[in-house]
């Protein structure tokens, strides 16, 4: 039986503090993996430093030292945590059979990575981590994420309900990953686009182990209107039925302000005047900055930029 090689791909921004922890909980799963020959010895961690500003890198290059299975990578600057984790990916497919991403937090369930093998194992070639519960949030995260989901679906945007970037895929599966070449990655949009079998694992998430959160709500948001703004032209639709009604109003109250001029009813309106005057105007400014991000991203794309540029590989 020939055994799996397996990599864990964990992208890494100002981790000092859980790092280490990180690196002895996986370090010790992929030992046990590989003991029971669940996995190849060639099994690798693959830390990728997505242009650190703390002693993450350093740590990494200790972890190398110190672990055989541990690899790095660090990006000249800082990219993204999407870009980081595609970074990882695209390296690891040229070693691996399959791959798995999670975040550094230890919030992921390390225990269930057994069965992202085992489905892979039966033929599948992405496994989706998903949430069973989520009884680690607090009220206004637990309801922000399913606004999130609600959100991301009522604009067709395809995502897997709770799940994140904890995922396994195989190797041909980054390789059909690797052909999408949009620099806005939104990878949760586009991972279910790829096909093949698929399958999914559920897990308890548990609370960060150390540091802070490096997905506050600006973020949150600004991710949610990426993912809405790469995969759907649905909010231009809105701005375009928004615009037709508000032309079949203007028409009726043009007929009606006719009628009443005409009658010499005329009356002078200063509120509703000023209404109208603000109401369209931010209207037509919030479809102007609707608009503008998709140009943007257009622009953005038209550019052919590298998602990211390596500095160093530690193997």
């Amino acid at each position: 039986m020939i055994e799996t090689v397996l990599y864990i791909v964990v992208p890494c921004y100002n981790e000092q503090e859980v790092l280490a922890e990180t690196a002895k909980r996986l370090t010790g799963k992929l030992k046990r993996m590989v003991d029971g020959a669940r996995i190849s010895p060639e099994s690798k961690i693959l830390f990728v430093d997505d242009g650190s500003s703390d002693n993450t890198w350093e740590l990494i290059n200790t972890f190398n030292a110190c672990y055989p299975s541990v690899m790095g990578v660090k990006l000249s600057r800082n990219r993204g945590h999407q870009n980081a984790l595609l970074a990882g990916l695209m390296i690891a497919k040229e070693y691996c059979d399959c791959a798995i991403s999670m975040d550094a937090d230890l919030q992921d369930d390390i225990e269930v990575i057994d069965k992202f093998v085992e489905k892979f194992d039966a033929g599948c070639d992405i496994v989706y981590g998903v949430r069973c519960n989520r009884r680690a949030d607090t009220g206004f995260k637990r309801s922000s994420a399913q606004g999130f989901y609600k959100l991301m679906k009522f604009f067709g945007v395809e995502l897997v309900y709770n799940h994140a970037d904890y995922r396994l895929m195989s190797r041909r599966a980054l390789e059909a990953l690797s052909e999408y070449q949009e620099v806005n990655l939104f990878l949760r949009g586009i991972v279910p686009q790829i096909g093949y079998k698929t399958a999914t694992v559920e897990y308890e998430r548990g609370e960060r182990f150390a540091g802070e959160s490096k997905y506050p709500l600006k973020k949150m948001l600004a991710f949610a209107f990426d993912g809405v703004t790469s995969f759907s032209v649905k909010p231009i639709r809105i701005i375009t039925v928004v615009g037709a009604i508000i032309f079949l109003i203007s028409l009726v109250v043009l007929i009606y302000s006719l009628v009443v001029n005409v009658t010499g009813q005329t009356v002078s309106g200063w509120t509703s005047t000023m209404m109208s005057i603000w109401l369209l105007g931010g209207l037509q400014l919030m479809a102007i900055g609707v608009i503008g991000e998709y140009v943007g991203k257009t622009y953005m794309e038209s550019k052919r930029r590298p998602k990211y540029s390596i500095e160093k590989i530690l193997k």
